[in-house]
């Protein structure tokens, strides 16, 4: 399924906003790169390049992140794993 750049973007934006709501350490694994879910910049470039994602949540409210980011992934029709390491 092809998307458009503008629809990408604001797909990051809804995941950065989701994370940014969170204390939680939460990382973006995909294509052999880390990325800080907290971090705009990094994120626009994997959701424009990459096909699927994995998350790993550490921190004291990582059960409500997990289900929140499990949520706003799926909603964006994007397919994510989410590590319970």
């Amino acid at each position: 399924m092809m998307r458009s750049k503008k629809t990408l973007i604001h797909v990051a934006v809804d995941i950065n906003q989701t994370a940014n709501q969170f204390k939680s350490s939460i990382v973006l694994v995909m294509d052999n790169k880390v990325v800080d879910a907290k971090s705009m910049l990094g994120l626009s470039n994997s959701v424009l390049t990459s096909h699927f994602f994995r998350l790993e949540i550490y921190g004291e409210d990582a059960e409500e992140a997990k289900k929140a980011m499990r949520d706003v992934f799926l909603s964006n029709g994007l397919p994510v794993e989410i590590s319970d390491k």
